[in-house]
């Protein structure tokens, strides 16, 4: 079974690697991409917004971070919106549920609240978290898209909690 629960101090080196794992692994971010150090910076992500992880067993597996609007992390949360960013799952928990429960976890939490949805940006070809997102009910916000660097598109999914 996988538990959430909010990170400590002692697995901020665990879920740094496990995020750039997932992201420079996966093909999605350049090893060499100054972006690679925000992922690796739990620490910083702890303390600027708000880092969940998903343990099976003892071990953490999956992780990632809440920012409200207006602090540090919100790439493109509006008032009455929660955000999401960075999720990862190792490479050998895929499959286990990890994700999903790190997805439901932020969606009761924006619920519980009062928020109005949960957004969150992705990659087009991030196929297997879009399929969490889609079964868990975020729809595509073109309006909304964004490029933070010139040549990477990222679409906006949004959940409705109203």
């Amino acid at each position: 079974m996988i538990e959430i629960r909010e990170v400590l101090p002692n697995e901020f080196e665990t879920v740094g690697e496990l995020t750039v794992q997932a992201y420079v692994g996966g093909g999605f971010v350049d090893d060499g991409s100054p972006y690679v150090e925000s992922l690796r910076d739990t620490a910083t992500r702890a303390e600027q917004g708000r880092v969940l992880v998903a343990l099976l067993g003892d071990r953490v597996v999956g992780s990632l971070t809440l920012a409200e609007p207006g602090t540090p992390f919100a790439d493109v949360a509006q008032s009455g919106e929660l955000e999401f960013r960075m999720l990862a799952v190792s490479p050998d928990a895929r499959g286990t549920g990890a994700g999903t429960a790190l997805v439901r976890a932020v969606i009761a939490e924006a619920y519980d609240r009062g928020d109005q949805s949960v957004v969150m940006s992705t990659q087009p070809e991030m196929v297997d978290a879009r399929r969490i997102y889609d079964r868990n009910g975020f729809v595509h916000d073109p309006e909304r898209d964004w490029e933070p660097v010139k040549g990477m598109e990222l679409t906006v999914l949004v959940r409705e909690l109203v």
